[in-house]
């Protein structure tokens, strides 16, 4: 059970209280308190008007690179919001998907070279020290990819299985590499061309509501329909 730090009382003793109360058991066994998020080391809050949403960075930054932002620091710490901050995530991933795109990562993992990771992650998920230990195999890619193919590739191996607990890592590495971009649409202006399509579509008005996602996915946004409603993505 989990929520932010300032949960810890007396919001998550009343749910103990309650919970155990109640039902005369034990309420969870772990929990997962996370530090605030700070927007240039100032506490991020709607009434200090410096409140940013995820959607809102993935227009301007690759998913990843905010999940590495976040990683980078252990979820007890205060995550701090800069630009220079986002800017040394986005090129410590770009390091990462180098590695991987230089050689193929077709080896075979080695549990024993990725039992540092397993530490770092079995130690109340400390994800710095985990990302560190994936930069080792990082180093030892780009010194090994001249002399000793094979031996680069078993690194490969174990920076791509490492990087995927955390979520990184499973792109192609070319079109990660190839440079983010911002999109040319604003958030409210996909959420209006979407209101447009569900009423082409509702009208049966099918050559429209295929026109708008097309214009849409020239401009970077691909256009998913699921269970009833539309969701977008970054291309």
């Amino acid at each position: 059970h989990g929520g932010g730090i300032d949960l810890k009382f007396p919001h998550h003793e009343n749910e103990i209280a309650q919970s155990e109360g109640a039902t005369g058991h034990p309420f969870v066994k772990y929990w997962i308190h996370v530090g605030h998020v700070l927007v240039n080391d100032e506490k991020m809050s709607k009434s200090l008007v410096n409140f940013t949403s995820v959607r809102d960075l993935l227009v301007q930054y690759h998913p990843e690179v905010i999940r590495y932002l976040l990683l980078s620091s252990h979820y007890r710490s205060p995550v701090n919001y800069a630009p220079p901050l986002i800017t040394a995530a986005k090129q410590a991933l770009m390091r990462l998907y180098t590695a991987l795109d230089c050689v193929e990562a077709g080896g075979q993992v080695q549990a024993e070279a990725c039992e540092p990771f397993y530490q770092a992650m079995s130690d109340d998920f400390n994800t710095p020290k985990a990302l560190a230990v994936c930069f080792e195999f990082v180093s030892e890619i780009f010194s090994l990819k001249s002399t000793d193919m094979t031996a680069a590739c078993t690194h490969a191996a174990n920076l791509k299985h490492c990087l995927g607990f955390l979520g990184l890592g499973q792109s192609v590495p070319r079109e990660i590499l190839q440079g983010e971009k911002a999109l040319d649409i604003s958030i409210e202006d996909i959420d209006q061309q979407i209101a447009l399509r569900e009423k082409a579509r509702l009208e049966q008005q099918w050559d429209i509501a295929d026109r708008i996602r097309d214009q849409l996915a020239e401009q970077g946004v691909i256009l998913e329909d699921t269970e009833g409603h539309t969701t977008w993505r970054r291309a």
